[in-house]
């Protein structure tokens, strides 16, 4: 188990924030003016498999069990999430620690990866090894149609409206599931960019959603270890607000993964698939 700081259990795991009066502010002002402020939560979350300590994330304390099961997919430990069988979340305070039953097989392979992980430290190896980890095998997807243009329009106004958490205090990422017909059907949000998207995958697979005429939107800046996570959940489609970076383009059309930037004032930039020759 995690070695956590000894603090009294809470009854229940806590909800975000929503005290009416906030946290207390000066403005550093000749008039010294006070104000408060809701601000976004954030709480340890330790991660155990089959008591086997394997990591400790900084989230948002919302939709943990959404978290729990995207997160355990998108870093490549279960290949379904039908290898989690139970989630245990018990409040120590400020942090959370998530005891995680898998089965067997599941169990085994994030044994053998650590065993080879400690393995190469005193060989030289272990950049190699961190580069597997950094650039894996991942699948291609099969070719997916992009989705309509109108299913792009004012999206940026209708995430803005489905961020209740954003709206509230600032200071998170989302990301979102529009469906076949255009509606947003998910939002998580979350004060770390990879966490809001694992807390999607979570929910989506959970609640068995098809995702074949949908698309994922991502309100942060889309770099690989997004794409990681969504070749991984099958997701045929990403939407990204930011800009995407040179690899991430790249790695988006080896694997078949529809990549669009939504720009602030410009129309909708289809990255991936590449665009045909003039």
């Amino acid at each position: 188990m995690p070695c956590l700081i000894a603090r009294p259990a809470a009854a229940e795991v806590r909800a975000p924030d929503t005290s009416a009066d906030g946290y207390t502010y000066a403005e550093l002002t000749p008039e010294n003016d006070t104000g408060s402020a809701a601000l976004a939560d954030e709480i340890a979350l330790a991660i155990a498999y089959n008591g086997l300590s394997q990591a400790v994330m900084m989230v948002s304390p919302n939709d943990l069990e959404d978290f729990v099961h995207g997160f355990s997919l998108g870093a490549g430990f279960i290949e379904s999430i039908d290898a989690i069988y139970d989630i245990r979340l018990t409040p120590h305070g400020d942090a959370i620690s998530a005891e995680v039953q898998v089965s067997n097989r599941a169990f085994w392979a994030l044994k053998e990866q650590r065993r080879q992980l400690a393995g190469s430290t005193g060989c030289g190896l272990c950049g190699v090894e961190a580069l597997d980890q950094a650039l894996p095998d991942l699948p291609v997807l099969p070719t997916a149609p992009l989705p309509p243009a109108a299913h792009l329009a004012g999206l940026r106004e209708r995430v803005n409206a489905a961020q209740e958490i954003a709206r509230r205090s600032g200071a998170v990422h989302a990301a979102l599931f529009v469906d076949g017909s255009g509606e947003i059907r998910l939002c998580r949000e979350d004060i770390g960019r990879h966490n809001a998207l694992d807390k999607l995958v979570g929910a989506l697979k959970r609640q068995r959603l098809d995702t074949r005429d949908g698309f994922a939107v991502v309100t942060s800046r889309c770099s690989l270890e997004l794409i990681h996570k969504a070749l991984r959940a099958g997701l045929p489609t990403l939407v990204s607000l930011s800009a995407p970076t040179a690899l991430t383009v790249q790695w988006a059309r080896e694997h078949n993964l529809n990549l669009i930037h939504l720009p602030h004032r410009s129309a909708p930039r289809v990255y991936s698939p590449a665009p045909k020759a003039l």
